[in-house]
């Protein structure tokens, strides 16, 4: 009896070793890009043993993703989190309408309005994404496209070439509205707020390091 609880012990722990020897984590492309990166680096230092792969694209496809099983823990900015998903909000968000120096908007002297932003073509992530479903539920109606890219850092680079207005995450433009890159422009009837949440699939609380990074990402 004696061995075999030592080799049921044993086993045990060889499951607990390899499950905390990697972590799948999926996040939507804002998180990915400008949040993700401290938090990994955060969780280096406390499982530096854990391989940790990520998973970028919007936030219907972080939860396709969870859903599936290809993913252990999921980050996404979207508006709702689909039936299947457990959720829990790490942190908060602006969206910003932006853009280049020389578009007429940044002269302007009157804030803008939600009718005009929703009637001017604009330079969009692709449908899906959190940053779209927030936009179009603030505006009541559709944003319409000028060109829609599937990064955020393509949205950006689009914008500060001139090609025309965007509305991005605030996380992503703090350097460019601070080298005058690009020019935030006043809204004077919506506000472009979010929640940003952790997934992970119903009933499967993230263990071992996916438990660790949510207790970090928390924290900060």
């Amino acid at each position: 009896i004696v061995e075999a609880a030592e080799a049921f012990d044993a086993g045990a722990q060889a499951l607990r070793d390899r499950r905390d020897s990697r972590l799948r984590v999926a996040a939507s492309m804002t998180i990915a890009e400008y949040l993700l990166p401290g938090w990994l680096i955060a969780l280096r230092t406390q499982r530096p043993d854990t391989a940790v792969s990520l998973l970028a694209g919007n936030s219907a496809a972080v939860a396709a993703r969870l859903l599936a099983g290809e993913a252990d823990l999921g980050f996404v900015e979207g508006l709702t989190v689909p039936a299947g998903l457990d959720e829990v909000v790490v942190a908060h968000d602006r969206l910003v309408v932006v853009a280049a120096p020389g578009h007429p908007w940044a002269r302007r002297r009157k804030p803008l309005a939600a009718a005009e932003l929703a009637a001017t073509p604009l330079i969009l992530r692709e449908e899906g994404s959190g940053t779209r479903q927030v936009l179009e539920a603030a505006l009541g109606a559709l944003a319409r496209p000028l060109i829609e890219l599937s990064s955020t850092t393509a949205v950006k680079a689009s914008a500060v070439s001139g090609a025309g207005p965007s509305v991005l995450s605030e996380l992503a433009v703090g350097e460019e509205l601070a080298a005058r890159r690009l020019v935030e422009i006043p809204l004077a009837d919506v506000r472009l707020r979010r929640e940003l949440r952790a997934v992970w699939p119903t009933g499967h609380r993230p263990a071992g390091p996916g438990r660790d990074l949510l207790t970090l990402t928390r924290r900060t």
